[in-house]
């Protein structure tokens, strides 16, 4: 259990500094809490005795440094697991696009959405539910034992041994009988993220097979094993929760028993055990749930840990200055247990040649596209880039020098300038209006009263389709990278927009090699060749 959790920490090194402050104004914290605890139990036997003690400064010292002090500890310790579990996001989504370049593949949108938000956010009770208060914990027993051990040893030694009960033994005995639950709540979870996406992400789909009901039905019953899953994991926390209690109640009955030196000492001793306990009672819940932290840790790393389809070369060769693309005798299929997508294919793309691959549906012309990029290798053959197998090339560099446009206009929720300089880091301003002028949107965004500096919305939802599909081809024209791939890039436009873009992307790309993918033709595009996908072969087409 703990090995995940352990490497989930190792990634907070950033934050340490952080992390390190929370746990001091935690400890400082305790101390005035405690403190004030133990000088009000003496404040309240002096009163009984009338002894004329005069404390009352003390108390209100440590009233007003509790105070600040337990507000402070909420804004740190909180600021630094934030910032900690945003790290983890940024590594994790890192991670995640080294293994996913060409997409998630065969991965589940719904498992990997719970893993980035569901198991991730269950990781920051870590550190504020168990990291902190066990640092509590053992500050506080050798305290207890010192200060109790001074009037009552025998007290102290029984005191000491239910305190080690509660902030120890019961935690860990918890974490051990929890681990099977947590890791069921982490899938159940995971379950239902994966239910509910599949239903809103096919929505037309499952309205126009009337399969509501089925969908309904799916996503009720991945409900119901989350609840279970909840409720079993409830009861083992309200089970170890009780006996955190019972502790704490034993210690403080063997505190009034034993009356000790004095009664204003004892009554001391009483709130003394009284904080001490209350402040590692949630010890016990934390380790019935680090079952839960340590799945949901489990499931992250097991994401991010995928291997890389292609992993660069050990030795890599010098990027060639030529832009042609070719296939040799490529054979390719996703999975071994899938057909084939390709045999033999063998294709010749010239440098600076305007090109259209056409076929149906599953013909593999996505998968072409996916190989040039090196998202994929083939099982055997070569695909050369410029004369040089891109096997032997990093896939950065064969990314740099092929632009890609998808279906999907992938379109970020910031301005529509950062959504440009995702091409080109570096570009001016100039070049920004350039590219947008070059895919004919540029009057479009200077006739908006932020100009490029407005948002476009999660998706591109502040634009119209077409709208954009220019913006994001304007991203793309933005690269310099000398070979554009167009993968279906009209797909879901109607007719009219379709033939614009296209018309547009006549006038687009002087001297690149562009090639179109699209399962068929409008008229309107000015190519220097066309091939056709069927059999996995490519055959050249008549214009």
């Amino acid at each position: 259990m703990g090995g995940p959790l352990f490497r989930i920490m190792g990634l907070w090194g950033r934050q340490t500094g952080w992390l390190l402050a929370g746990l001091g104004v935690s400890l400082a914290a305790l101390a005035a809490g405690v403190g004030l605890m133990a000088v009000s139990g003496l404040a309240v036997g002096a009163a009984l005795l009338a002894s004329g003690l005069a404390i009352p400064a003390l108390l209100r010292a440590l009233g007003m440094a509790r105070v600040v002090l337990r507000y402070s500890e909420r804004l740190v310790t909180h600021g630094a697991m934030f910032r900690a579990l945003a790290d983890i996001r940024v590594w994790f989504f890192s991670r995640l696009a080294r293994s996913s370049a060409g997409g998630l593949g065969f991965r589940q949108a719904g498992d990997v959405l719970a893993r980035l938000v569901g198991d991730i956010d269950a990781l920051d009770g870590l550190y504020l539910r168990i990291l902190l208060p066990l640092a509590s914990a053992v500050l506080l027993l050798p305290v207890l034992v010192l200060l109790l051990g001074h009037s009552s040893p025998g007290l102290a030694t029984e005191i000491g041994a239910l305190f080690a009960a509660a902030a120890f033994v019961l935690p860990w005995l918890a974490a051990r009988a929890s681990g099977r639950a947590g890791t069921g709540l982490a899938v159940e979870a995971g379950a239902l993220r994966v239910a509910a996406l599949d239903a809103l992400t096919g929505l037309r789909e499952v309205r126009a097979f009337a399969a509501e009901g089925r969908m309904l039905a799916a996503v009720q019953g991945k409900e119901a094993a989350l609840l279970a899953a909840q409720q079993a994991m409830a009861g083992r926390t309200a089970l170890a929760g009780a006996a955190s209690f019972l502790c704490a109640q034993i210690a403080v009955l063997a505190v009034l028993i034993d009356a000790g030196a004095s009664p204003a000492a004892s009554i001391a001793a009483a709130f003394l055990v009284l904080a001490a306990f209350e402040a590692v009672g949630g010890l016990t819940r934390a380790g019935a749930l680090a079952g839960h932290a340590s799945a949901a840790a489990r499931r992250v790393l097991e994401a991010a840990d995928a291997p890389v389809p292609v992993p660069d070369p050990a030795d890599p060769a010098a990027m060639p200055v030529a832009a042609g693309l070719s296939f040799e005798g490529v054979e390719f299929r996703w999975l071994p247990d899938r057909p084939m997508v390709f045999e033999s294919l063998t294709l010749e793309i010239p440098q600076g040649a305007r090109v259209a691959l056409l076929g149906p549906s599953g013909s593999g012309k996505s998968t072409l596209a996916a190989l040039a990029l090196k998202v994929v290798a083939p099982r055997s053959g070569h695909v050369l880039l410029g004369g040089v197998d891109i096997a032997t090339l990093p896939a950065a560099l064969v990314r740099a020098r092929i632009g890609w446009l998808g279906q999907a206009t992938h379109l970020f929720d910031d301005t529509i300038r950062e959504n440009l300089l995702l091409a080109d880091p570096d570009a001016d301003e100039p070049a920004l209006w350039a590219a947008l002028d070059a895919a004919r949107v540029g009057e479009m965004v200077r006739a908006l009263p932020d100009g490029m500096d407005t948002w476009v919305g999660e998706g591109g939802t502040r634009f119209s389709g077409g709208q954009g599909r220019r913006l994001a081809l304007a991203r793309a024209l933005l690269s310099p990278a000398p070979i554009l791939i167009l993968d279906e890039p009209c797909a879901g436009l109607d007719a009219e927009t379709e033939r614009a873009f296209l018309e547009t992307l006549n006038e687009t790309a002087p001297g690149r090699t562009v090639i179109l993918i699209t399962h068929r033709l409008t008229g309107v595009e000015r190519l220097d060749r066309i091939f056709r996908l069927s059999g996995g072969k490519a055959v050249a087409a008549a214009g």
